[in-house]
């Protein structure tokens, strides 16, 4: 019987023992150099589960032989912090060179966080707050500034083999046991990159040994672990990360690449119109004028969705998301919304043309509001050739057609129309 997990029976203690983030703590990188220094910074350590961030931490502390404080963000709050404060400050000699580990800090408030702005300031403690949130975005400003981001990496499949490899040949768990892995797929699937609940999968296993031996395969893994709950937090960075991934795959032509993270964001539970909303915007952006009927086609998925509902709204997303990422591509308009915006951003408010302007009443056609306007339907082909814009900025252009069918043609017409002015 044991008292601890495997994960815990496990836990690296020394630099020497742990694996992964070579860019950090390998031989004369950055953070190895300030260890072994013993000029430790107060810190945040952002990644996903499972990759040693506690971990770290507490090596720091051993390393480096300081005092070691750790709370957890989901349970503790100011009342906690102030707590470890106190007892530091009047630790006399260790002032000053304690580790004040919180765990989760993105949970903490803006007031929470505040709260140790003055003792982090001060170097009344060194901070080491762990997150898997982006910190940019979860931290406030002020503390990430006294403190280094550290971006710790997720476990390559032969790093999670190893650790599985380890547990095995060290803990006494598997002393009496002949364990032979013999299928990897489900059991790396089912850790989701989480070194901890990769040995938690192992330690329950263990249990379903036979004669002796334990064989692990895919489908021993599926009995056992009845379904992974997936790494994704509607409102954390995998939520953006995904989002991102689908539409630059849309972008990037690529139906197969845009299905699988359309149905990474389902198996989620991500709201799917959420998913709408952004696809409606990808036409826009991505496609445009090279085939505007993509708009029509992600704002009638926006409304099916909405009135059918997930699980079925899954397909009109999947239908809507191959037509996009198989259209062609064009971000014309895009780039004409933002060139005129710069425009007026760095131009003063140009006056309208009189000849342009409304003239509602008798006083303004006598001050000669809308004098000389042509009505473009009453000239030859419908186009009178006046000028628009103010008169600084004639000639000036902001939609470039992009390079397809549809735009082209819509080139060789402005070509047509305008000359040499707009230099079609």
């Amino acid at each position: 019987m044991f008292e601890a997990p495997l994960a815990e029976r496990m836990r690296p203690q020394t630099l020497e023992d742990y694996l992964g983030q070579g860019h950090l703590v390998g031989m004369g990188q950055v953070l190895r150099r300030s260890i072994e220094g013993g000029q430790v910074p107060s810190m945040i350590l952002w990644g996903p589960p499972g990759v040693g961030k506690t971990t770290l931490a507490r090596i720091i502390a051993e390393h480096s032989e300081r005092p070691f404080h750790q709370i957890s963000a989901i349970n503790s709050g100011v009342k906690e912090v102030r707590e470890v404060l106190a007892q530091v400050s009047r630790s006399g000699m260790f002032s000053g060179r304690a580790i004040l580990f919180i765990d989760e800090i993105h949970r903490f408030s803006k007031s929470q966080q505040d709260s140790l702005l003055g003792a982090v300031e001060k170097g009344l403690v060194t901070l080491i707050g762990a997150t898997t949130e982006n910190p940019s975005f979860e931290v406030i400003p002020a503390l990430i500034s006294r403190c280094q981001t550290y971006v710790l990496q997720s476990f390559t499949e032969e790093q999670l083999k190893l650790i599985v490899g380890n547990a095995i040949a060290k803990d006494s768990l598997f002393s009496e046991l002949k364990v032979e892995v013999n299928e990897w797929d489900d059991l790396l699937r089912s850790s989701s990159g989480d070194a901890r609940k990769l040995l938690n999968v192992l330690e329950l296993l263990a249990d379903h040994a036979e004669g002796g031996i334990l064989k692990v395969t895919n489908a021993l893994v599926k009995q056992v672990v009845h379904h992974s709950v997936r790494r994704y937090d509607k409102k954390g960075e995998s939520h953006y990360d995904l989002a991102s991934a689908l539409i630059k795959s849309i972008r990037g032509s690529d139906p197969n690449a845009a299905v699988y993270y359309l149905a990474r964001m389902v198996a989620g539970g991500e709201d799917a119109k959420f998913i709408a909303r952004r696809l409606i915007i990808s036409a826009s952006e991505d496609i445009g004028l090279a085939n505007p009927t993509a708009l029509v086609i992600a704002n009638e998925t926006f409304s099916a969705v909405e009135r059918i509902g997930m699980p079925e709204g899954r397909i009109v997303l999947s239908q809507c998301v191959i037509y996009l990422a198989t259209s062609p591509k064009s971000n014309s308009a895009y780039a004409a919304i933002a060139g005129a915006l710069q425009e007026v951003e760095h131009s003063v408010d140009l006056p309208v043309p009189i000849h342009l302007r409304n003239a509602p009443n008798s006083w303004m056609k006598e001050q000669g509001f809308g004098k000389g306007y042509a009505y473009d339907h009453e000239a030859p082909d419908q186009f009178s050739g006046q000028e628009f814009q103010p008169e600084p900025l004639s000639g000036k252009r902001y939609y470039d057609p992009g390079s397809n069918p549809k735009e082209e043609a819509v080139r060789a017409k402005m070509r047509a129309l305008w000359k040499s002015k707009y230099g079609y």
